[in-house]
């Protein structure tokens, strides 16, 4: 199983397929599958039957999740495209991610 470098609210830039050049807010990630939802991205059509939540039913625009190698992190130093790295941090000792381009901490 590999690591999944990208988190929850991480802002990323899609890197390849129809949103490619768009940037958008990670809402979940689901590491078993190497996959994440975009917040506004990748959206697709839903038909739904009434329910509760939907009481009249019909067709609702809902986000699908993109493959983790499609997606990059947005370094939060120069707010461009970068690799993420793993490194412990100086004064804790606990490991931190970090933008490979700057070297800037990623929260």
């Amino acid at each position: 199983m590999i690591r999944i470098k990208i988190k929850k609210n991480d802002t990323v830039l899609i890197i390849t397929g129809d949103d490619k050049g768009q940037q958008g807010r990670v809402l979940k990630v689901f590491p078993g599958i190497q996959k994440a939802i975009v917040e506004g991205l990748k959206m697709v059509k839903k038909h739904v039957k009434p329910s509760q939540k939907y009481p009249k039913g019909g067709i609702i625009s809902k986000e699908s999740p993109v493959h983790i190698s499609n997606l990059m992190v947005i370094d939060p130093g120069t707010g461009e495209p970068s690799r993420i790295g793993r490194r412990p941090d100086e004064k804790t000792g606990k490991l931190i991610r970090f933008a490979k381009k700057s070297g800037t901490a990623i929260r």
